[in-house]
């Protein structure tokens, strides 16, 4: 079978310019109609490969997103990137997706791979160990299109996708309050996260207009390794501080604790209430007793990220990408975890 020709094999064939070649088959208004029939017909019997490539780069664009996160197992971050897809494949775009693992250095080196024109754009949430953002600053002051979702650097002056997470934490204590816990716990997974800062703000103000006193031994902060988790969460649920209610900042740390209690005598609801920011809704149904969740809008963050973002890109001399926090607010759905027996 023939490999096909190139641009220039065709052209010679044809005793026609490379870039008359090229005009005709990218059907320019240039070109009459005959020279466009002859140039096509020939294409076809040579079997003309085109370089999309090439295309791309003399374009200026890969036509491609590129979507930075933390974890790609999560079922928030799997959904977020659900709703990108969903957008740019409408536009022909195409997703690189790369999981930090939580690893600032691995996330610098994803920036400086992508700074090399990989991709058109990124849409991204930073690791929790991201403190230093010079790598971010750098990519922003290059001119290339940035956003932010969830966990967002408030620092650099583009759009930024959040849920209202002060106001979801702040109703969830308040909920755990009303079913009569006065002791609550609170477990997160850095207190360098933009959501963290916003989720453990709302926690203490509910705790503070009930009139309750926030006890440091239930604020704890986990790692990334789940046994470890487990163990910490299982310790701080037999210690004499023990708590009666518990909140959790992220998903990963609500099913950490099911795990913990397990390896106890407590009942959940009946000794223990448990809230949690959560997307996954078929697991939370599923779980003894199901978990009372703060929902968070996944799918359709991800949709308004790439929505802005294709309007930036597929329309020309677009301005910059505004300087904007958008919230979209999650739900709280109260089920069995919550209730008071």
């Amino acid at each position: 079978m023939s490999t096909g020709v190139n641009l220039k094999e065709l052209a010679a064939e044809l005793k026609l310019a490379p870039s008359t070649v090229s005009r005709a088959l990218n059907d320019s208004y240039e070109i009459s109609e005959a020279t466009k029939k002859k140039v096509v017909f020939m294409a076809e019997k040579l079997n003309y490969q085109p370089n999309p490539f090439a295309r791309s780069l003399r374009e200026n664009k890969s036509k491609t997103i590129a979507v930075i996160m933390p974890e790609r197992m999560s079922s928030f971050f799997a959904k977020v990137v659900d709703g990108i897809e969903e957008v740019t494949q409408q536009h022909g775009y195409h997703l690189l997706v790369y999981s930090t693992h939580e690893d600032v250095e691995r996330e610098k080196k994803i920036v400086s791979l992508l700074m090399n024109g990989r991709a058109d754009a990124i849409v991204m949430s930073v690791s929790s160990q991201t403190s230093d953002i010079s790598h971010l600053a750098k990519l922003h002051e290059r001119g290339f299109p940035l956003i932010f979702f969830d966990r967002i650097c408030s620092e650099i002056p583009t759009t930024k996708f959040i849920t209202n997470d002060y106001e979801s934490s702040y109703e969830g204590t308040k909920h755990l309050i009303q079913q009569g816990c006065r002791k609550i716990a609170f477990l997160m997974l850095s207190k360098e996260l933009s959501i963290t800062k916003e989720r453990y703000r709302g926690y203490l103000d509910a705790l503070q207009a009930a009139g309750l006193s926030p006890t440091p031994s239930l604020q704890v902060t986990c790692a990334h390794d789940e046994e470890k988790n487990i163990e910490a969460i299982r310790a701080m649920l037999t210690s004499e501080d023990r708590p009666d209610g518990l909140f959790s900042s992220v998903e990963k740390l609500a099913l950490a604790t099911y795990h913990a209690v397990k390896r106890t005598d407590i009942k959940i609801p009946q000794d223990l209430k448990i809230i949690s920011f959560f997307s996954n809704l078929s697991i939370a149904g599923l779980l003894t007793p199901s978990l009372t969740t703060i929902t968070q809008p996944t799918f359709e963050i991800g949709e308004e990220c790439a929505k802005l973002l294709m309007k930036k890109l597929t329309k020309p001399r677009q301005p910059d990408l505004p300087n904007q926090v958008i919230s979209i607010p999650s739900k709280i759905i109260i089920r069995s975890s919550t209730i008071a027996v």
